[in-house]
C-alpha cells in the first residue's frame, strides 16, 4: 500500500449492530475488544501522523449508521481536525443495507465520507435468513443505489459458504453483486470462529464446513466473473491475525494465504483455457503473465505446472513475467 492511498483502520466492533449473525465474532475477527471512541480516532490518526499523507480513515466492523447519531457524529467530529489540515483526504464508513436512508448518507458526506462498504455477504434470502442477517437482498440493492446516488463510492461484501448456500448460489450473488455495480468487493469464505452460533451447529452436525479446498473452488469463478466485470476484489478472505491464527478459528476456509490459493487456480483455469485455445500444442509451452503474477501463476510447489504437465501431455511447461494485465495469459512459445 503507497503512501498516498494509505488506510488508518478505527474498529468498531459490534457497534450499530441488532443481533449476531450466526458467523460473526467482530472481536475475535478485528482483534479488538470494545467498540472506538473519539478518543481512539485521534490516537490512530496521531500514529499515523507523519508516516503517510493524504490518508483515508476507515470505520471497520461495526454497522456505523445504525448507531445513535450523536455516537456517529462523536466519532467523525473527532477526524474532522485531520481532514481540514489536509492529513486526511477523505472517511469511509461500514455499515448494514438495511441501515442506509438518504438522510443518513447526507450527514456522512457533510463530514468527508466518500465510501460506504456495504456487508451484502449473500443476495439469497434464504441464506440471509439462515445466516441470521436480520435484511434481505432488496434492502442490499436498495442501499446500493442509495450511496451511488449520493455520490459516493460503494464497496460490497460477500461470503460463500454460509448456511444454505452452495457454489452455484454463490456465483449468482456474485453476479447480483457485480450488477450493482460497485467499485470494489471483499470476498470472505465463511470461516467458524469459537463462541458463535455457526460453531454450535457444525459441531451438531447441522453445518458442514466450507473448507478451505471448498473456498478455491467456489471463489475462483467469482474472482474470474469480476475480473470479466472490471470490478476490483479488494481482499480475499480474512486478514490473518495472531488471534485467528491461535486457534479462535477453529474451521471453515481459513487459511493465511487464502487468496493466492483462489487466484493460483485462477491462474490454472485461464492457462487451460489458452492451452486448448491454441491451434496446435508441441511438447514444450511458455506461459507469459504479469511481472508479479509469476509465482501465482506456477502455483505452490510449482502445482499448476505440474498439473498442466500432465493434463496437456507436455515435457516442459515454464513462465516468464512482462508487461501483462493483472489475471492475464498469454502463450509465449509452443516448441
Amino acid at each position: 500500500m503507497t503512501a498516498k492511498n494509505r488506510i488508518i483502520p478505527v474498529f468498531v466492533p459490534h457497534l450499530g449492530c441488532p443481533n449476531d449473525c450466526v458467523f460473526c465474532n467482530q472481536r475475535t475477527i478485528s482483534g479488538s475488544l470494545r467498540p472506538a471512541g473519539p478518543e481512539d480516532v485521534v490516537r490512530a490518526l496521531e500514529e499515523a501522523r507523519g508516516k503517510t499523507e493524504g490518508a483515508e480513515l476507515a470505520f471497520y466492523g461495526g454497522s456505523f449508521t445504525a448507531v445513535p447519531e450523536e455516537t456517529q457524529r462523536a466519532l467523525l467530529e473527532a477526524a474532522q481536525p485531520y481532514r481540514e489540515e489536509g492529513f486526511l483526504r477523505s472517511l469511509r464508513v461500514s455499515t448494514r443495507p438495511d441501515a442506509v436512508t438518504e438522510d443518513k448518507l447526507r450527514m456522512l458526506k457533510s463530514y468527508g465520507v466518500e465510501t460506504v462498504e456495504l456487508g451484502a455477504q449473500s443476495m439469497d434470502d434464504r441464506v440471509l435468513r439462515l445466516s441470521g442477517r436480520g435484511h434481505t437482498a432488496a434492502d442490499t440493492a436498495e442501499a446500493a443505489d442509495l450511496v451511488h446516488a449520493a455520490g459516493m463510492q460503494l464497496i460490497l461484501q460477500m461470503m460463500t459458504g454460509l448456511p444454505g448456500a452452495d457454489p452455484e448460489s454463490d456465483l449468482r450473488t456474485a453476479q447480483a453483486v457485480a450488477a450493482l455495480g460497485p467499485e470494489g468487493v471483499r470476498i470472505y469464505p465463511t470461516v467458524i470462529l469459537r463462541g458463535t452460533a455457526l460453531e454450535k451447529a457444525w459441531r451438531a452436525g447441522r453445518y458442514r464446513a466450507h473448507t478451505v479446498s471448498d473456498a478455491v473452488e467456489t471463489c475462483a469463478p467469482i474472482a474470474a466473473l469480476f475480473r470479466r466485470a472490471g470490478i476490483p476484489i479488494l481482499r480475499l478472505g480474512l486478514n490473518p491475525t495472531e488471534t485467528l491464527s491461535g486457534g479462535e478459528a477453529v474451521g471453515g476456509a481459513y487459511h493465511p494465504a487464502l487468496g493466492e490459493l483462489v487466484y493460483g487456480r485462477l491462474y490454472l483455469d485461464l492457462a487451460r483455457e489458452k492451452l486448448r485455445e491454441a491451434p496446435r500444442l508441441g511438447r514444450r509451452v511458455r506461459l507469459l503473465v504479469a511481472e508479479n503474477r509469476v509465482s501465482v501463476m506456477t502455483g505452490r510447489k510449482q502445482a499448476n505446472l505440474l498439473a498442466l504437465r500432465w493434463e496437456f501431455g507436455l515435457e516442459e511447461i515454464s513462465v516468464s513475467g512482462g508487461a501483462f494485465p493483472p489475471e492475464t495469459v498469454e502463450i509465449s512459445e509452443i516448441l
